[in-house]
């Protein structure tokens, strides 16, 4: 019986040809994922750096702010964002702000114009015309800032903003008595990914803790 389990030269060929083939896979996956992938800056804080309080709620209890460690005012405005490497087919942008910690949400805006690169500064207001919005897990309409319970743990709350490329723009149910929410965008977002219809995202996150220091 041969035992002379050396490779022979077409078995050594097509094994470099399948490790090849492989290697070129993964590049290609890799290229792919990060084509889908939207560059996410802000000049109003950096990633994984704390908010300041400019995007910071401002809940009045006492004539103190509930929502900071030493009772400082918030300024209750959305960030600004910044967003690159859009695909070319893009239609609309959707941004979220999602507090991870808490699971709540504190913004959504959807059908933002195609050509749209970046949010200013409190483009959250409710009269804001950079696109449509929803009401918050406050029940609010627009941006509303972080105010993490003082003394619970984990102290610190993650608050991720979110900016999703679309090839189609969005179309949420709604009427006077139940306005579009948080969770209806969410659906939304959920079926035009079941579809296809999301082209690329990206993320930025800030911390903030209404907790003192020990």
């Amino acid at each position: 019986m041969n035992t002379n389990t050396r490779p022979t030269p077409a078995r050594t060929l097509l094994l470099a040809v399948c490790t090849a083939a492989a290697v070129w896979s993964l590049a290609r996956a890799d290229e792919e994922r990060e084509a889908r992938r939207l560059e996410i800056t802000s000049m109003t804080f950096t990633d994984g750096a704390t908010l300041p309080l400019s995007a910071v709620d401002n809940i009045s209890a006492n004539n103190l702010n509930v929502c900071t460690a030493d009772g400082s005012a918030g300024g209750n405005e959305s960030p600004q964002l910044s967003w690159r490497h859009a695909p070319h087919n893009t239609r609309s942008f959707v941004v979220i702000a999602y507090d991870t910690t808490a699971a709540f949400s504190h913004w959504g805006m959807y059908n933002i114009a195609a050509r749209t690169t970046s949010l200013p500064q409190n483009a959250g207001a409710a009269s804001s015309s950079f696109g449509r919005q929803v009401n918050n897990d406050f029940g609010d309409f627009g941006y509303e800032g972080p105010c993490p319970p003082t003394g619970v743990e984990p102290f610190a709350h993650h608050y991720v903003f979110s900016v999703y490329a679309l090839d189609t723009e969005l179309s949420l149910p709604a009427s006077a008595n139940f306005p579009a929410n948080a969770e209806t965008l969410l659906h939304a977002l959920l079926a035009a990914g079941r579809g296809g219809h999301i082209l690329a995202s990206g993320s930025i996150t800030g911390l903030f803790s209404s907790t003192p220091a020990q």
